[in-house]
């Protein structure tokens, strides 16, 4: 049986694939700033910077994975992306924050990418 920590890894490795074949460019994968939280994936397409959180299900044990981020979650997420931003001196850049759900329990995967999640 796999450690949750090895499927979190495979799903953000068919994320990145995904997000790699529909243009974008992966800049970097789980940030950390601070005690804060992780960015999944930041990456780039259109002049645009893309914070991506990844969620993978495995089971219908937790419920439907699109409510897994919560406002709570989004607040974490963005104070990290201000951090990644700060760290790197990024300046005059769009950017936005992107979902990827991705369902294990069929084969191919079943991937939902939404744009502009929150």
């Amino acid at each position: 049986m796999e450690k949750p920590t090895d499927i979190g890894k495979r799903g953000e490795e068919i994320a990145c694939d995904y997000l790699l074949n529909k243009g974008y460019k992966i800049l970097k994968r789980n940030f950390h700033f601070g005690k804060l939280g992780e960015l999944d994936i930041v990456a780039e397409k259109d002049d645009c910077l893309v914070f991506v959180e990844v969620k993978l299900q495995t089971t219908d044990n937790f419920g439907d994975s699109r409510f897994w981020i919560t406002p709570v979650k989004q607040k974490k997420l963005r104070k990290t992306a201000e951090g990644y931003i700060y760290t790197k001196k990024i300046q005059n850049k769009s950017c936005r924050f992107d979902a990827i759900f991705i369902d294990l329990r069929y084969n191919p995967p079943l991937i939902d990418h939404i744009e502009n999640a929150f």
